[in-house]
């Protein structure tokens, strides 16, 4: 999608204009799809979690259902900054498109959607719950594994890609996570 598209779009949502913009994100495709009631507005590609679909808290899967964005965080961040706790201190992390270079840590980059779910007993409440199990939409340093199940059950991002979604949705846009 060109960038005028995007800021066109972006226009209406600010504006009001869009009222039923939401976030699908397919696990079998690897992909998020920002869009509203009438149309596809943009596709990325993801990394969902390597251990698979799952709710339970300690199981590292990517919770399934509908969500919402509770919480965005890192707004003024620059691109590749790292967070600790939700908290950027500084640090910028290496992002890598290119090299295939693995990283041990569960970094976290860039900017920070955070997920609760709205489905009593499947991803909402007890220890199913996608809020307090830390269930991010967020950018990663390893870019050269989106399309593949790479994380920890957060969705990962390419970098730019965050920065993009960022700026197009708001607390309280929908998620849907099929599989």
């Amino acid at each position: 999608m060109s960038n005028i598209r995007v800021l066109f779009f972006l226009i209406l949502f600010v504006s009001g204009l869009m009222h039923s913009i939401e976030i699908k994100i397919s696990i079998s495709k690897q992909t998020l799809t920002l869009q509203d009631s009438e149309s596809i507005i943009k596709s990325f590609r993801i990394s969902s979690s390597k251990f698979g679909e799952g709710f339970q808290e300690g199981s590292f899967q990517t919770p399934l259902g509908l969500h919402e964005i509770k919480s965005m965080i890192g707004d003024e961040v620059p691109i590749g900054g790292r967070f600790i706790g939700r908290q950027y201190y500084g640090e910028i992390f290496p992002i890598y498109s290119d090299v295939k270079q693995k990283v041990t840590e569960d970094v976290i980059q860039t900017r920070i959607l955070w997920l609760t779910g709205l489905e009593e007993g499947k991803n909402k409440g007890g220890t199913v719950d996608s809020f307090s199990r830390y269930i991010y939409i967020h950018g990663t340093p390893e870019e050269w594994l989106l399309g593949e199940k790479a994380s920890k059950g957060c969705i990962r991002m390419s970098n730019k890609d965050v920065i993009e979604l960022f700026s197009l949705v708001r607390k309280g846009t929908k998620v849907d996570i099929i599989p």
